[in-house]
């Protein structure tokens, strides 16, 4: 009789998502859409764009007196985003 392993489906899709190279982008674009929820709400209103490059969370940030306070939170920040996606994804952010 032969043994087959069974995996769940949460180990099937994290196997597959690895192997096809797919984990990181889905994990960055997991990362930037947390921003909001990271930040709040009025915050939020005056972000632009965001994105990730080298490990860098870059974001626009229309008020510059908001500019200044989040540049000042940088690495409270950098540790909230990676514990809002549950690992360590990136290691600097860039506001501008």
């Amino acid at each position: 009789m032969f043994r087959k392993r069974v995996m769940s489906i949460s180990e099937v899709l994290g196997k597959t998502l690895r192997e096809d190279g797919l984990e990181t982008p889905l994990m960055h674009h997991r990362l930037i859409d947390a921003w909001g929820s990271v930040v709040g709400k009025t915050v939020e209103k005056y972000t632009g764009e965001k994105f990730i490059r080298n490990q860098t969370l870059f974001v626009k940030i229309t008020n510059a007196a908001l500019r200044a306070d989040l540049s000042m939170m940088r690495s409270q920040l950098v540790k909230r985003m990676n514990e809002s996606v549950g690992t360590m994804l990136i290691t600097d952010i860039r506001i501008y």
